[in-house]
């Protein structure tokens, strides 16, 4: 008797492989590709099959020789229809493989587990073969979702998947969705970031990782462009100017997805969308949350997100500089005062830096504890 989820369409020769008692040696033979007679859609799946229900050597056989079958193979078993189990493995097998996911998002059996597979490990060139099939986009939103946070899939094809969710009314889980939804809705037109403050010590390093990038180059920095001019290349421009050509929902996606030096820029982008996508980024660190909480530049927005962030609001510090930072809502600085050690609350209630309402919360708050004492 087969075993358990053994798909019942293979022929009594694959049928043995897969029974509960099955010879090991054979079970091991078929983990390698050899199964006498089988057709290669029977070979595929039987393999696929031991990849998740041999013992440990067969299992991790079967998975070698599942990523390494012969063209021929390959290009015979994909005419047929094949399993859903069997179409996820071999997802996750030849998730890099453009030709052969071109195959798999035609099969009948194609679902969200292999999906999710695929988006996950997409390269852009495969990224762009998945997003095209808007009729698995629709009925799979989750693969919009993956596609949209790996970082290899080309920025136009995130906004397009983006766009395709707004106008269909799925709503995503993603951190930013709202603003970057907003966004398209809207056609928002680029605006230019606000200034840089120099001054700020906080956003300098972006200055400098741009300066050591040019200065250790060998490679010539401009090129000329189809008018003839002389032209600084992309790659050698400032962060910020790099940033500044950006539309909307790329910076809301470069926010949520970059590196630390984009989001502490892009935290302060002058378009609320962008900066709240950079504040509720699931890449932000809390060295960088705590960076930003001390930020004079950021809205008062960014900082009612962060202060709403319980994970980041355990810090300590984190804590004490949204109290302190005066762009901070007093509903949300009320709430964090009760938290701060009373040294900190006495420094406080004397500084120049603290809001008057600030300040007579502090004090109203040392009042209560020298009455509990």
């Amino acid at each position: 008797m087969p075993g358990p989820d053994v798909p019942i369409d293979l022929p009594p020769a694959a049928q043995k492989v897969l029974a509960p008692d099955a010879p090991a040696p054979l079970r091991m033979m078929a983990a390698r590709g050899i199964l006498p007679g089988a057709k290669p859609a029977d070979l595929v799946t039987v393999v696929a099959w031991l990849t998740e229900h041999g013992d440990d050597a067969v299992s991790a056989q079967a998975r070698q020789t599942l990523g390494k079958f012969p063209a021929s193979v390959m290009d015979a078993a994909l005419t047929q229809p094949l399993s859903e189990q069997t179409v996820t493995c071999l997802a996750s097998s030849y998730a890099e493989n453009a030709e052969i996911v071109e195959r798999l998002l035609r099969q009948p059996n194609m679902s969200q587990p292999g999906l999710t597979v695929l988006a996950e490990k997409a390269s852009e060139r495969v990224g762009e073969l998945i997003a095209t099939n808007e009729e698995l986009m629709l009925k799979f939103p989750v693969t919009i979702e993956k596609l949209y946070m790996n970082k290899s899939v080309r920025m136009s094809t995130a906004d397009r998947l983006i766009e395709l969710a707004v106008r269909n009314g799925i709503e995503l889980a993603i951190p930013a969705f709202k603003e970057a939804a907003l966004a398209i809705r809207e056609e928002l037109v680029v605006e230019p970031s606000e200034e840089r403050n120099l001054d700020d010590e906080l956003f300098l390093e972006t200055e400098q990782v741009a300066k050591i990038a040019v200065a250790d180059s060998d490679e010539d920095t401009h090129a000329v462009d189809e008018e003839g001019e002389e032209q600084l290349r992309e790659k050698f421009l400032p962060l910020h100017a790099r940033i500044a050509q950006m539309t909307i929902t790329q910076k809301i996606r470069r926010a949520m997805l970059g590196t630390s030096a984009e989001r502490l820029l892009l935290v302060r982008d002058t378009n609320r969308l962008v900066s709240s996508a950079a504040i509720k980024s699931p890449m932000l660190k809390e060295n960088e949350a705590a960076m930003i909480s001390a930020s004079r530049s950021v809205s008062d927005e960014v900082l009612r997100i962060l202060a709403n962030n319980r994970e980041f609001t355990r810090n300590y510090q984190i804590k004490l500089n949204l109290v302190t930072n005066p762009r901070t809502p007093f509903t949300f600085v009320a709430r964090l005062i009760p938290h701060l050690r009373e040294a900190d609350l006495k420094s406080l209630s004397k500084s120049k830096n603290v809001t008057g309402s600030v300040a007579s919360a502090i004090k109203q708050q040392l009042g209560r504890k020298s009455q509990s004492h």
